[in-house]
């Protein structure tokens, strides 16, 4: 079973490559954001729980999110594995991930970070703001809030990951097949 992070800034192009890597290895791409909605729209009791918080504009509690995930993870098993983009986003959200897995006998096996400079973000986020509709992709000043909070929170991981020898970075600009390759072959090197 191979279980990959997906790793990188906003715009850096996580959700895209995982999608596209996902078929390569056979792997369920688990993205928080698509674990939310599914929770959210089916009336789950998770999701009933997670819209209280988000019709407050609050953050969706860690323990919250976890046990949707864990739930997630167990509706496709048996698999090939996971492909996880979006989560974790927190060194506390990356040991509970670790507890969760390590309590089905699972573990990430290898994190992936897309490299991206900020400069080009910027660019990608108001570009997909246009045709997305999303209101956190329109203004270069909630791009900038949002790049300053994944330094702050996220960046972080990038270490703990280090020290559990499964941390690679690649860069993350060129046409989406380069990249795609790119991970491809840096997982193949790592697996």
């Amino acid at each position: 079973m191979l279980n990959i992070v997906i790793f990188g800034k906003p715009g850096s192009g996580k959700g895209t490559q995982a999608s596209l890597v996902k078929d390569n290895y056979d792997l369920v791409h688990v993205s928080t954001g698509d674990v939310f909605r599914k929770n959210t729209s089916q009336g789950t009791e998770l999701g009933k729980v997670a819209v209280q918080f988000m019709s407050k504009g609050e953050l969706v509690p860690d323990e919250i999110t976890i046990s949707m995930l864990k739930e997630e993870i167990k509706s496709f098993m048996p698999c090939n594995g996971f492909i996880f983009d979006g989560f974790p986003r927190t060194i506390l959200q990356a040991e509970s991930l670790d507890d969760l897995l390590k309590s089905m006998e699972l573990k990430i096996d290898l994190v992936v970070a897309l490299d991206v400079d900020n400069k080009k973000l910027i660019e990608r986020l108001l570009k997909r703001g246009k045709t997305s509709g999303r209101s956190d992709d329109q203004s270069e000043e909630k791009i900038n809030k949002r790049l300053e909070e994944y330094d702050n929170k996220t960046k972080p991981l990038i270490n703990f990951y280090k020290i559990q020898e499964k941390f690679i970075s690649i860069n993350g600009v060129g046409e989406f097949n380069e990249v795609t390759n790119r991970l491809i072959s840096t997982i193949d090197s790592k697996i």
